[in-house]
C-alpha cells in the first residue's frame, strides 16, 4: 500500500514550529510519508498564526500556492487563527479540514475521514484551549524549539493569544529534563525554550507532580545541573521584562549551558502608551533590566520588540520611543505595525495610527535597529566566539551560524563544520551585517 504524502508548514512563533513538528513526527511514524512542503503533496497541513493580521493574509497565500501544487490535494488548516476564526478559514476555497488548538494533536483520527471531508468541508473547533501537549522541534533545523509553557494569563490590550491559547500552564521539570537529555542524545546541539510567556513558567504544572509549584528560576538552575557528556546550549526565547528578575540575570551571567542571549519585548518607549496597553511595567524597569544584564554580561546579545502605531500613538510619544531606544544598550529590533485583532480591549481606543503613519514609524526604527546590531557587531570584532554551523546553510562559498550572543557569523565553507561548535575569530562586518570569521582550528 502505498503511503499518503503529507507535507506541513508553519506560520508563526516558534512555539508553532515546536508544536507542528511533533505532529508531523507522529504521522510519519503511522501510514504516512513526510515531504517538503514545496513538493507534491496529498495532504498539506498549515500551522496558522493569529497574531496579526499579516499572518492571516500569509495562511490565504499558502493555500493557494497549495492548489497550484495539487488542485487534488486534502488542505488541513490549524493553530491560532484556525482557533479564533474556523468559520472564515472554512469558507476559502481549498481548505477541507480546520482543527482547533486541542484538535490538532489528535489529526491522525481526522485523517481517517478524509474523503469525507473532502466532500463536506468541516471545522471541528472545541473551546478548549487549556489542555497541555509536550512539543519540541527535531530533524528539520540546527537547533530545537523547546515547549516549556503554554498560554497566558495577561491582558494586554492588542494581543488575542490568550484567547486562541487560554491560560499559562506549564511542563514539569522532571519531563522537561528529560526531554532535554534525550535531545541531547539524539545530537541537537541547541535548544531554545520556548513557550508563549516562559517567565511565567510554573503556573498549573502538567506531566509529573501536577500539583507542585515552581517558578522559572527553579527550572533554569534545574536545567543548567545537567552533566551529561555531550551537552549542548541552551537559550531562552521572548521572556517579559517584569518576570525576568535580578537573580535569574545573576545566575545566567554565571552558567556555561545556557547562553548570554536575551529577548525583552518593550512595545514602546513612551509610559503612557505602555499604560494604554496594559504592559505590567514602565519603561524605567525596562531600563533597569537592560542595565544590570549589561553589568554583569557585557557581550550579551539583547534584542526587544516594539509596536509602532498602537491608537492613540501620537508624534510625541512615537519620539518618545524613538530616544529612549537610541539611548537603551541593547542589539536589536523586531518592529512590527500596530494589528487590530477581534475581541481586544485596544479596539475600543480611539485616534487610530493610519497605515502610512506606522509605515514611516517602521522605518525610522529599522534604520535605528541596523545602526544598533551593526555597533554590537562592531564591538566584538577581534575576539574569540564559539560559532554553531548550521546544517544546508552553504551560501555562496561561505557556512553560516550564530555566536553564543547571537551574532550571524559567517566562515569560509568547511563540511565539517556543520552542525558543530567552533571556535572562531570575528575579524569583520560585511555590507549585510553578517559578521566574517576565520577559524581558529585553521589558524593555528
Amino acid at each position: 500500500m502505498n503511503r499518503k504524502k503529507i507535507a506541513f508548514y508553519t506560520i508563526g512563533c516558534k512555539l508553532n514550529y515546536a508544536e507542528t513538528s511533533t505532529i508531523a513526527r507522529k504521522l510519519s511514524n503511522s501510514n504516512y510519508e513526510l515531504v517538503s512542503f514545496k513538493s507534491v503533496a496529498d495532504i498539506y497541513v498549515i500551522n496558522t498564526c493569529s497574531v496579526t493580521e499579516k499572518a492571516e493574509k500569509d495562511f490565504k497565500y499558502v493555500v493557494r500556492f497549495f492548489m497550484k501544487k495539487n488542485a487534488k490535494a486534502f488542505i488541513i488548516a490549524i493553530g491560532c487563527y484556525a482557533q479564533i476564526h474556523p468559520k472564515e478559514i472554512s469558507s476559502f476555497p481549498g481548505v477541507d479540514l480546520v482543527l482547533g488548538m486541542k484538535e490538532k494533536f489528535q489529526i491522525i483520527d481526522y485523517l481517517d475521514q478524509a474523503n469525507l471531508f473532502k466532500k463536506n468541508p468541516a471545522k471541528i473547533i472545541s473551546k478548549e484551549t487549556n489542555s497541555y501537549f509536550p512539543s519540541y522541534s527535531i530533524g528539520d533545523r540546527t537547533r530545537s524549539f523547546f515547549k516549556i509553557q503554554d498560554g497566558c494569563d495577561y491582558k494586554c490590550s492588542y494581543c488575542i493569544i490568550p484567547i486562541s491559547r487560554g491560560f499559562s500552564r506549564s511542563e514539569s521539570i522532571e519531563n522537561i529534563l528529560k526531554n532535554i537529555r534525550f535531545l541531547f542524545k539524539k545530537g541537537i546541539k541547541e535548544i531554545v525554550l520556548t513557550g508563549i510567556n516562559i517567565g511565567d513558567y510554573g503556573k498549573k504544572i502538567y506531566g509529573n507532580h501536577p500539583g507542585r509549584s515552581y517558578t522559572f528560576f527553579d527550572l533554569i538552575q534545574a536545567i543548567d545541573q545537567i552533566k551529561e557528556e555531550g551537552r549542548g546550549r541552551i537559550r531562552l526565547s521572548s521572556i517579559e521584562p517584569n518576570l525576568l528578575k535580578e537573580k535569574c540575570i545573576e545566575f545566567l551571567s554565571k552558567s556555561r549551558l545556557f547562553m548570554p542571549h536575551f529577548h525583552i519585548p518593550l512595545q514602546s518607549g513612551s509610559n503612557y502608551i505602555l499604560g494604554k496597553m496594559q504592559r505590567r511595567y514602565r519603561r524605567e524597569l525596562y531600563q533597569e533590566k537592560v542595565q544590570y544584564i549589561r553589568n554583569l554580561i557585557p557581550d550579551a546579545y539583547i534584542g526587544s520588540d516594539i509596536i509602532v502605531g498602537f491608537p492613540g500613538e501620537t508624534h510625541e510619544h512615537f519620539l518618545e520611543t524613538y530616544h529612549f531606544l537610541k539611548k537603551l544598550e541593547i542589539s536589536f529590533l523586531h518592529i512590527f505595525p500596530y494589528s487590530q485583532r477581534p475581541n481586544t480591549k485596544s479596539l475600543s481606543i480611539q485616534k487610530k495610527v493610519s497605515p502610512e503613519v506606522q509605515r514611516k514609524r517602521k522605518i525610522i526604527l529599522r534604520v535605528l535597529s541596523k545602526q544598533k546590531y551593526r555597533s554590537f557587531c562592531e564591538k566584538q570584532i577581534h575576539t574569540k566566539k564559539t560559532v554553531l554551523f548550521e546544517n544546508n546553510s552553504v551560501n555562496h562559498g561561505y557556512l553560516y551560524g550564530y555566536t553564543e550572543n547571537y551574532i550571524r557569523t559567517k566562515i569560509d565553507s568547511n563540511p565539517l563544520f556543520a552542525n558543530t561548535v567552533q571556535d572562531v575569530l570575528l575579524t569583520k562586518v560585511d555590507q549585510d551585517g553578517v559578521v566574517i570569521a576565520k577559524s581558529v582550528i585553521e589558524d593555528e
